[in-house]
């Protein structure tokens, strides 16, 4: 199988790169078919060893890579048909175009993989070129780490312990390094299985290491199930807020009956409130009325500023702490802002505006601790800032747990709110914090500081469900160090096969 993929030359290495791509998308979430790696991968070093050229090289790493894209992240698709008939004509360029850019990265990668030796030394060149284009894409042109190769192993917590020293990268470059070695031969794949054994009984290990008892505090996650087409009608405003209010009062009336005496905390998903929260008194009042004494709600909310004429001059996707009250104990305003969806790139010089509005989102101040009426004090993400890994907690400022608030109804039935739900168990374990995730659709959940899911409401799930607030673990190697030992060994292992080629040669 893998000489004929060396043999194959011009379009049918590339239409096999493509495919191969596709088929490693199979193991990303939610299908989580991982040994399908076992071929794609040694696919397409066995690909690399017939191009005869770094050009051809990373031109098969861009169709694999485009491949891959394409199928992993189909569902951005869905956003553009929430409003089919402005935007519908955008969906067959928009996810082919978005990948395109992505699968550079995986022709970089390629091209580098190529210029060393067949056998061990490419496919060691291929793991860390692999991992470095992977951190790469994490932070260039503001970042998208979306589907790292690392989030395969996000359906069991027990694969994912290694995070908590290596990061979502560092697992990327193990991930790359066992699923490449099919390549080498029979008694590498030995090797390989011997390790992969090795590595869950780390995991194991690691879970069963005893739990520090929970916080005092009871978390009660509320999922309203809005569609994104009704979201924002006017006739929805009251209907939607009302079912929210419902929900809370319900669920918080069960958590003090199950867990009296502990402190509630409802938590509602990015910009579940209709009306503006920090701006609102009334809006407050009635949010706080489904609040036990000292109870304290989390909600996303549009927050707006506004100019001499009476109109907004910015505005922040916000998550609003309301005290039982009804009094604003603190505002969040959302930092990493989402290109195209919340601001349009290269200051609206584009000819297509996809923003709703006629305003740009404005950014906050960046990660921040927040403990408001004396609550453990937590770090706001909203939506996609949580799939950046090293940069969900303020430096110098940990937190004891982090709250995900995030609006996935624009992407519907589809594979995108479980990747979201996979990167978002990643930081849990990397950091060593408890995480609780409220989803407008789904799917939200709280996990403990080892990934641990504890309380779930499903895709397409209406209704509310609480669980104790599990305790923060000492800070882990990763929380210390973030993304600098992965990065490190990757450019060591390319240093290793640099070195080894040059004394070949002499």
């Amino acid at each position: 199988m893998l000489a004929r993929l060396t043999a194959l030359k011009g379009r049918r290495a590339l239409f096999a790169a493509f495919g191969l791509g596709v088929l490693a998308a199979l193991a990303l979430p939610p299908l989580y078919v991982v040994p399908v790696l076992l071929l794609s991968i040694p696919g397409l070093l066995a690909l690399l060893e017939g191009a005869g050229s770094a050009r051809r090289a990373a031109l098969i790493g861009l169709a694999w890579g485009w491949g891959h894209h394409v199928a992993g992240l189909y569902w951005i698709s869905h956003a553009l048909l929430t409003d089919p008939w402005r935007w519908g004509w955008l969906v067959p360029v928009a996810v082919p175009g978005l990948a395109l850019p992505l699968a550079a990265y995986v022709a970089l990668a390629a091209a580098v993989a190529w210029r060393a030796r067949p056998g061990w030394r490419r496919w060691l060149a291929l793991a860390a070129a692999w991992t470095l284009a992977e951190w790469l894409r994490g932070w260039m042109f503001t970042g998208f780490p979306w589907n790292a190769l690392g989030t395969v192993w996000a359906f069991d917590a027990l694969p994912l312990q290694g995070a908590a020293y290596v990061g979502m990268f560092g697992l990327s470059l193990l991930t790359m390094l066992l699923a490449g070695l099919p390549a080498l031969g029979w008694r590498a794949c030995a090797g390989g299985a011997a390790a992969a054994l090795a590595l869950g009984g780390f995991g194991w290990a690691r879970l069963a290491a005893p739990e520090p008892p929970p916080q005092p505090v009871e978390v009660l996650l509320v999922q309203g199930n809005i569609q994104q087409e009704a979201k924002w009608r006017e006739e929805q405003r009251w209907p939607i807020f009302r079912r929210y209010l419902d929900l809370t009062r319900e669920g918080a009336a069960r958590a003090a009956a199950a867990a009296p005496g502990r402190r509630l905390v409802a938590i509602w998903p990015e910009t579940a409130s209709p009306f503006l929260l920090p701006l609102d008194e009334a809006a407050r009042d009635y949010a706080a009325r489904t609040l036990p004494p000292g109870g304290v709600l989390l909600a996303g909310s549009v927050r707006a500023e506004w100019g001499a004429e009476g109109r907004a001059s910015r505005v922040f996707n916000s998550l609003s702490a309301v005290g039982a009250d009804g009094g604003l104990l603190s505002v969040y305003d959302k930092a990493h802002l989402v290109p195209f969806g919340e601001y349009m790139p290269l200051g609206g010089l584009l000819p297509v505006r996809v923003v709703q509005g006629g305003l740009d989102f404005s950014a906050g101040p960046g990660p921040v601790s927040l403990a408001p009426a004396g609550l453990p004090a937590f770090s706001p993400l909203i939506c996609y800032e949580v799939i950046f890994p090293g940069a969900v907690a303020a430096p110098g400022n940990r937190p004891a747990w982090l709250v995900n608030i995030t609006n996935d109804a624009w992407f519907g039935f589809s594979a995108g709110p479980y990747q979201h739900l996979a990167a978002a168990r990643l930081r849990a374990v990397e950091e060593g914090l408890p995480l609780a995730r409220a989803a407008q659709t789904g799917v939200s959940a709280l996990m403990d500081a080892r990934g641990r899911i504890l309380a779930l409401l499903d895709l397409g799930e209406s209704g509310s469900v609480s669980a104790p607030l599990p305790s923060p673990l000492p800070a882990t190697f990763f929380a210390k160090t973030g993304n600098g030992l992965p990065v490190l060994l990757a450019f060591l292992m390319l240093g290793v096969v640099t070195v080894r080629r040059k004394s070949t040669e002499r």
